[in-house]
């Protein structure tokens, strides 16, 4: 049985892995690490609201997994400064204290086009984090890239909603080498995260396109071969196989009891 962190309960992707891995069979124990309280509730979940900016080795219990899923936009950030401190800042702060608690395996959020290299600023900050969470050497890194994310947000973007509205029409008409184009569901996004922490790859450092998670699915569990009583007990080998008879000393035989009977009663009879 398994325990897990999230960071960035809060947000589309990670309110909904907070409730996925909540209903789990696998884990049995997660903790949010949040700046605000959740709107749900669990006899699973434990909730620890901390400033980011005040984190420390002491918050990290030791987990099988840490799922990083913080994110903000510029608009809500207000400034490129308070924008990479929750995109880039937070997360690599993070990865390093999950570290040095022993953390096995961390899985982080990032972004479809991420580049260091890139001219648009928003893939250049993401490109960045990834770049220097492959050089923190941890144990065991996933990139996971979705592209648009959908879904119930609490809170409204219009750029987002009018680009998810746009995509829903669009999306059909993607194929091939545009597929990876298509809008993603939060919903779908934590899924795959779940399933890339209990079935993904072991390398050291691996990345998840966002075609690739819209296609995982947790496996199927084999069902057993049901064994009928005639493969268990072979009974026409058994009617023509001769059985030797039981040896008289071991078969109950009255006759024979009576006999002993009788001759203990005389013995009797001459004492």
């Amino acid at each position: 049985m398994r325990s897990a962190i999230v960071v960035g309960a809060t947000g589309l992707v990670g309110s909904a892995l907070i409730k996925l891995l909540c209903e789990s069979e696998e884990y049995v124990s997660i903790t949010a690490i949040a700046r605000r309280k959740l709107d749900y509730e669990h006899p699973k979940l434990t909730v620890k609201i901390r400033s980011f900016d005040e984190l420390g080795e002491q918050d990290i219990d030791y987990a099988q997994e840490l799922y990083c899923c913080l994110g903000t936009t510029m608009k809500k950030a207000g400034s490129k400064s308070e924008f990479e401190k929750v995109d880039f800042e937070y997360p690599l702060h993070i990865a390093s204290l999950a570290k040095k608690r022993g953390i096995m395996h961390l899985i982080v959020i990032s972004a479809m086009s991420a580049n260091d290299n890139s001219s648009i600023y928003y893939n250049r900050v993401k490109g960045k984090l990834e770049k220097e969470l492959i050089t923190l050497d941890l144990p065991q890194l996933s990139i996971v890239r979705p592209s648009l994310l959908v879904g119930d947000r609490s809170e409204f973007r219009l750029g987002e909603k009018m680009g998810e509205l746009v995509l829903n029409v669009v999306n059909p008409l993607l194929i091939g080498p545009a597929k990876k184009l298509r809008s993603i569901e939060a919903n779908q996004v934590a899924l795959a995260m779940k399933v890339i922490a209990l079935h993904g790859k072991k390398e050291p450092v691996s990345i998840y396109e966002s075609q690739e998670l819209a296609n995982m699915a947790m496996p199927q569990p084999e069902e057993e071969e049901e064994i009928s009583r005639e493969q268990l007990f072979n009974w026409s080998k058994l009617e023509q196989e001769q059985l030797p008879p039981l040896d008289d000393e071991v078969m109950f035989d009255h006759a024979k009891l009576r006999e002993k009977e009788v001759k203990r009663n005389n013995r009797n009879i001459e004492d």
